[in-house]
């Protein structure tokens, strides 16, 4: 038994986050009223598509995604929007939202008043971010296939891909903002963030880049985000998407078994 209770002690799921969904449910009931502030990130990527992908893409033309085949600069661009959304959803909430409840607000010294414990709101605070995440996405997706710029019905799935990106940010965000002192320390993740979302084949193809550097475009988490989600919207499905999908996975457990073990300790201190 012991080895079992050493697992549950390491385990956010299932040894204590069984309540995580009320904390989402609360989440979902404040923003009720504030639901402007929830919907303003749909349009962000939406503007990049229309603005760079289709304005800029007019005067760019085609662009070669690899193996010689040639897209549209729109269809090029409006995967990885979907991918730096579903980022974007995912850390505004992780970071930002979880920093005010937790150094200012004190939400969750109310919560430990009631059954959940801190590995329900590691968990329930990670999936609300992946949610929100996932809502940015999906309106994106529906814009971009009404505009013309989605190839393939394999563009279903770029919905579970944009979860798995939201849940690697999201739980990875956590994780760092339990060490963030003050709003100060924000710039440090924005210093972060907007590299990868520019570089991260976000724009122009990886091919573009020196080969001295490209491995580090590559060792990106956006990059793989990016890659993965337009390998589906283009139709170019090939076992290589794997290494996408586990790079993600694997970030994405890992952060949300550090981020609850980190909200443990800082809330049972």
């Amino acid at each position: 038994m012991s080895a079992v209770n050493a697992i549950a002690r390491a385990l956010p799921i299932p040894a204590g986050a069984g309540l995580a969904r009320t904390l989402i449910e609360r989440n979902a009931r404040a923003f009720r009223h504030g639901w402007i502030t929830l919907v303003s990130g749909i349009f962000e990527p939406i503007f990049y598509l229309f603005s760079l992908g289709v304005g800029l893409g007019a005067l760019i033309g085609d662009v070669d995604t690899g193996g010689g085949r040639m897209v549209e600069y729109a269809a090029y661009v409006a995967p990885a929007m979907m991918a730096a959304a579903a980022m974007n959803g995912a850390v505004f909430d992780s970071t930002f939202n979880l920093f005010f409840k937790l150094k200012y607000a004190k939400l969750y010294d109310s919560v430990l008043a009631t059954p959940l414990g801190p590995r329900d709101v590691a968990v329930g605070e990670i999936g609300w971010a992946l949610l929100r995440g996932l809502l940015y996405s999906t309106t994106f997706l529906i814009v971009a296939a009404a505009a013309g710029v989605v190839h393939s019905w394999w563009a279903l799935l770029a919905l579970p891909a944009a979860s798995l990106i939201g849940l690697a940010f999201a739980a990875v965000g956590m994780s760092v903002t339990t060490y963030l002192r003050s709003w100060q320390d924000f710039d440090y993740i924005q210093l972060a963030l907007l590299p990868m979302f520019l570089f991260s084949a976000t724009f122009y193809p990886l091919s573009t880049y020196d080969e001295s550097i490209r491995w580090i475009v590559q060792a990106t988490p956006l990059y793989h985000g990016v890659a993965m989600i337009r390998d589906l919207m283009l139709g170019d499905v090939a076992w290589g998407i794997l290494a996408h999908v586990a790079y993600l996975a694997v970030m994405g457990l890992v952060g949300v078994l550090f981020a609850a073990r980190r909200i443990e300790r800082l809330l049972l201190r």
